[in-house]
């Protein structure tokens, strides 16, 4: 496997590597139809997962070969397909497929276009030679593990390339700051007051956890996935109705303990009531971030924390100080 691996090999295109031999099949077809189509290609490979598309090519599904031998055979593929399908870009490099083998832990993926067609198939035969006792294994986690390594390794850069990689992502965040400032002082008097000053900390510090969450399950989902808007409209009513709960929830700690110590029902229920607004706000933040750097072609890895919490400070802020202003002021 060290052999193969080189780092030429890991950071050329994927679609220079995959397979094109792969069995594509349509939805309407019968599990008995799909079988004689199969054995009229008669796929080469070990590794076989047959994949459903439509006429125009766009892939819908995948039928594990175990689950296309025992259906029935008069049921159609498109009720036993699984779906959604994780797919690899076809503009992918190869080290960023190593990493859809290793957080996924398939065997195979496919390889499609901008338009969701499937134009090839890349498997872990790419990667190792190890599949010599693929059929004796009882576990491939020493597999995903080996492949993990060599991951890690072409992910090691120089200093000034890791520097240039990172800065201007992290200038997003000094850029948030000044913004921040620039907020505080438009509320002329309001930050400082006695019963604001002291939470403003704490209303930051949960919104940026949550918008941090937020961000990392929205990276999870997006391997693999083809981001589109009518995919992110759910999602970001989702996270917004998730987000609410939790501000709610952290929200009534926050003023009971405020009521407790200060013995103000108003500051309560200003910390309340920003607490709610700002961590539903940053988890929608923390969400759509990743969704729109990566429908700009831009790396959400690098990118999207900076920016998904800057954003969010300056919201939560202007939140915070606006209700603190009308009712405390």
């Amino acid at each position: 496997m060290a052999e193969r691996l080189t780092q030429d090999t890991l950071h050329s295109p994927v679609r220079e590597h995959m397979r094109s031999d792969f069995i594509q099949l349509h939805p309407d077809l019968t599990v008995a139809q799909a079988l004689d189509k199969v054995l009229e290609r008669q796929p080469a490979g070990r590794i076989i997962y047959f994949y459903v598309a439509d006429g125009d090519g766009r892939l819908l599904g995948v039928v594990p070969t175990r689950r296309l031998l025992l259906s029935p055979r008069d049921k159609p593929l498109s009720q036993i397909m699984v779906k959604p399908v994780i797919a690899i870009p076809w503009d992918a490099t190869v080290l960023e497929a190593c990493e859809f083998f290793v957080l996924h832990r398939l065997l195979a993926f496919p390889v499609v276009d901008e338009e969701y067609r499937i134009v090839g198939m890349v498997d872990v035969e790419l990667y190792t030679r190890e599949l010599t006792d693929l059929d004796r294994r009882e576990s491939h986690n020493d597999l995903f593990q080996l492949i993990g390594v060599h991951v890690t390794e072409a992910q090691r850069q120089s200093i000034p390339a890791l520097f240039r990689r990172r800065l201007p992502w992290l200038l997003a965040t000094l850029a948030g700051g000044l913004v921040a400032a620039a907020i505080s002082d438009l509320y002329d008097g309001v930050p400082s007051l006695a019963l604001v000053v002291p939470f403003i900390p704490l209303v930051l510090a949960l919104a940026g956890s949550v918008t941090a969450q937020s961000v990392s399950l929205a990276l999870r989902a997006l391997h693999g996935q083809r981001p589109t808007w009518a995919a992110l409209l759910p999602k970001v009513r989702f996270e917004l109705a998730t987000g609410s709960l939790l501000g709610v929830a952290c929200g009534l700690i926050a003023g009971a303990a405020v009521l407790t110590w200060k013995g103000d029902p108003t500051a309560a229920l200003s910390l309340l009531a920003s607490i709610v607004g700002g961590v539903a706000c940053a988890a929608v933040l923390g969400l759509v971030t990743p969704y729109l750097l990566w429908m700009l072609r831009r790396n959400p890895q690098v990118a999207a924390g900076p920016i998904a919490l800057a954003s969010s400070d300056a919201v939560t802020l202007v939140v915070y100080f606006t209700l603190a202003r009308w009712l405390l002021a």
